[in-house]
């Protein structure tokens, strides 16, 4: 445990831009990622089954549900941006600076985005952003019943920490609520497995993973 005496919180996060080799996380913008997001997420109901809200039915709805995001002081909402489209968007959320902690949530990826190297390297550099304010803590939060989101959670080298029982109820049903976190000491590590993990020269000529980030981590 580090000294804490002298600790003083850490700067709120901009909305910077947040530049990868895969993709680019680019502040949330209504009229620039609006129409990008809601093309992308066309018939893709199954990826908000454990958002809060259903998904939205056109481009007008779309909108009308990101507006109040990015006017949302308390987040740092982006667009997670490939090949200059807006393929899907994150926050960074539950900033405490008087304790330094941070987490990435709301999720969201299109079917071309998940399972691809941005987007772990979207919850890289969010992480990466985090900690390079000294931020000492990186939260992960998700439905207990939502397997692919805690598989991931481990894949990314956060720490199980406990179920938050009957914590929300969400769409008419109930959350159990699974955490995870990555302290500040345990970031160098985690931060170089994610940047070998996302190196070329970790992928085949067909794109495919030669070393897998649990097997990085676990090492």
């Amino acid at each position: 445990m580090s000294d804490l005496k002298n600790w003083t919180a850490r700067p709120f996060p901009e909305r910077n831009v947040l530049e990868g080799r895969y993709c680019r996380l680019e502040p949330l913008d209504v009229g620039k990622h609006g129409g990008d997001i809601a093309a992308a997420f066309a018939g893709a109901g199954s990826v908000w089954t454990y958002l809060p809200v259903a998904q939205p039915k056109n481009r007008a709805e779309y909108e009308a549900l990101l507006d109040p995001m990015v006017k949302n002081t308390d987040i740092c909402p982006f667009a997670v941006v490939v090949d200059g489209k807006a393929k899907g968007h994150m926050w960074m959320m539950e900033i405490r600076p008087a304790h330094g902690v941070f987490e990435v949530g709301w999720i969201t990826y299109a079917p071309s985005l998940q399972r691809t190297p941005a987007a772990t390297e979207a919850v890289y550099l969010i992480g990466d952003y985090g900690f390079s304010l000294g931020y000492r803590r990186y939260e992960w939060k998700c439905n207990n019943r939502n397997e692919p989101s805690k598989r991931a959670a481990l894949r990314f080298g956060f720490k199980h920490e406990g179920l938050f029982r009957q914590h929300q109820v969400i769409k008419g049903e109930n959350r159990d609520t699974a955490w995870y976190s990555i302290i500040d000491s345990e970031w160098p590590a985690r931060k170089a497995a994610f940047e070998r993990w996302l190196a070329p020269e970790n992928f085949d000529a067909q794109g495919r993973q030669k070393l897998s980030l649990s097997s990085l981590n676990a090492a």
